[in-house]
């Protein structure tokens, strides 16, 4: 198994639930994810920017997934968080459940036209949901839609995406916005990992009742958000 996993993992569920993408079957017993970016000691020493990887952990710390940023060295540098790309969640027995792909865009929240978004498939092949991004000068607003791009939730950030407190919240919220029913939160990640490297802790909590294929799509949000606001360019 690879070296990448190197902490308990859970017992996989019986597979087969209806309604529920294969390989996802687990995302129905969880209502919170701990997303943690893996530290590239290349990266961190001389600013040499190399696809991300990450462990996606339960509560309890167990590996659940872990995701891959699939992309080519060039791209990687020149174009720094805005770049393209495509995330592949595996489980822990190395099988591919979730497909996240990002096109490139220009990022500018002065300019409406500039708006990011992202595709959600799970299995590969098949669309549950998309990010999208709204225009607003200064707040993060996206919009969480199915298959269909039906409004399904939206996100709100705080001002201009960022905060001097050690945690940042990005509110999921009801199509209305009136109810919050969870957060993508940034995590504090120590002093040393904060100033040196673009490696960063997210947590995401959901309702536990949530469509399995909206907690997928809430995956692909915090990646999103993790490139557009807190992924250094180099």
């Amino acid at each position: 198994m690879s070296n990448f996993i190197r902490m308990e993992m859970y017992e996989a569920p019986n597979r087969g639930i209806p309604g529920c993408p294969p390989g996802l079957e687990y995302l129905t017993q969880v209502d919170q994810l701990l997303i943690k970016q893996k530290v590239e000691l290349v990266e961190a020493l001389v600013g040499f920017e190399s696809n991300n990887k990450y462990e996606v952990r339960n509560a309890m710390g167990q590996n659940v997934f872990y995701a891959v940023e699939e992309n080519d060295c060039l791209t990687r540098q020149c174009c720094g968080p805005m770049r393209p790309f495509t995330i592949h969640v595996l489980d822990n027995y190395g099988q591919e459940v979730i497909t996240i792909t990002r096109p490139l865009k220009c990022m500018s929240c002065l300019f409406p036209g500039c708006l990011q978004e992202m595709e959600v498939q799970a299995p590969p092949g098949n669309t549950v949901g998309y990010v999208v991004q709204q225009w607003h000068p200064f707040t993060p607003k996206f919009l969480i839609g199915d298959e269909n791009l039906e409004p399904v939730l939206r996100i709100k950030g705080p001002f201009c995406g960022w905060s001097c407190l050690p945690d940042v919240d990005f509110e999921i919220l009801t199509v209305d916005e009136i109810s919050n029913i969870g957060k993508i939160s940034k995590q504090w990640s120590g002093l040393l990992r904060e100033a040196f490297t673009d490696s960063d802790n997210f947590g995401i909590q959901f309702p536990m009742d949530l469509d399995v294929r909206m907690k997928a799509v809430m995956l692909g949000a915090c990646f999103l958000i993790d490139f557009m606001y807190f992924e250094s360019a180099r």
